[in-house]
């Protein structure tokens, strides 16, 4: 079957996928609406597919049309990353590589790697964005980013990984607080204390690696405070609103009023570890995997 189909008709289609909206899409396409309809009129007619249910003014994706948008934002995405790759191979560098980390990969792992990848890799570009576990795996199964550092044991089909460092847990208290490196013995002296802590969503598996921590030492904690950042983590312990726990690796440039005790005697341990999809076309992403591994 033969389709007479643009680029422009299916990106098209995906703003108002996106939006449901054919005023807003025909915007943020920056063409006027008759022409963004007639697009998508156009784009119905070759395939044979009806995309969108029309009802007055409200507008849904059909059945075919939400299987349309899954897999061509994967396609759209592949095609970017290819043009962008092909662009920059011809002015001179072998490509481009979009990292996604969460805050603690940035205090001692990716500066180093990024170092390494200059020495042994120099016309390679990259782009860095922080970011929370899932959101890094939503990322490179969309194509989004090429690689992720995530604290995750558990990675869906199609997303390899391999480790690249090993974390203790640290305590995290307040500078006075009576409890020191000299004479803390178990986290049981603690039982009583307020636990601020990262949100389940920052990493399910971390979280259930911590609260192991607890049951293990054989109280339940009081939990005050979740949250998804180690800079709040660190104001509130600050402020004495209670006291935490975290990788160890998180402890490195922050000059709060707050102090640190590596559980170095508890087992567990924390991985980071590095992930990609396996279908990447990015050119310089088996390189840059290789040397790390």
């Amino acid at each position: 079957m033969s389709y007479q189909i643009e680029l422009r008709h299916l990106r098209s289609f995906m703003a108002v996928a996106e939006d449901l909206h054919f005023k807003q899409a025909a915007e943020k396409r920056f063409i006027s609406q008759p022409a963004l309809s007639k697009q998508i009129k156009i784009l119905e007619a070759e395939t044979g597919l009806k995309l969108f249910d029309r009802h007055n003014r409200k507008v849904e994706l059909t059945e075919a049309g939400k299987y349309l948008q899954a897999e061509l934002g994967q396609w759209l995405s592949k095609l970017d990353t290819m043009m962008n790759s092909s662009l920059l191979i011809q002015q001179g560098y072998e490509g481009n590589l979009r990292f996604g980390y969460v805050g603690s990969a940035m205090h001692e792992v990716i500066p180093r790697l990024l170092l390494d990848i200059r020495k042994t890799l120099p016309k390679i570009l990259f782009d860095l964005k922080e970011m929370d576990n899932q959101l890094q795996i939503d990322s490179i199964l969309n194509h989004d980013i090429d690689i992720g550092f995530v604290r995750l044991d558990r990675l869906p089909k199609g997303i390899a990984a391999h480790p690249v460092h090993q974390d203790t847990f640290s305590l995290v208290l307040p500078k006075k607080h009576p409890v020191t490196k000299r004479n803390f013995k178990s986290l049981a002296q603690l039982k009583d204390e307020s636990f601020i802590l990262f949100d389940a969503s920052y990493s399910h598996s971390y979280y259930d690696k911590v609260m192991q921590l607890f049951e293990d030492s054989g109280f339940s904690p009081l939990i005050s405070h979740k949250t998804v950042h180690a800079h709040t983590i660190y104001s509130l312990v600050e402020n004495h609103f209670g006291i935490s726990i975290v990788p160890t690796s998180l402890q490195q440039g922050y000059s709060k009023a707050i102090k640190f005790i590596e559980l170095e005697k508890i087992k567990s341990r924390t991985t980071l570890q590095l992930i990609w999809k396996k279908d990447n076309p990015n050119p310089v992403l088996k390189k840059v995997v290789g040397m790390i591994q």
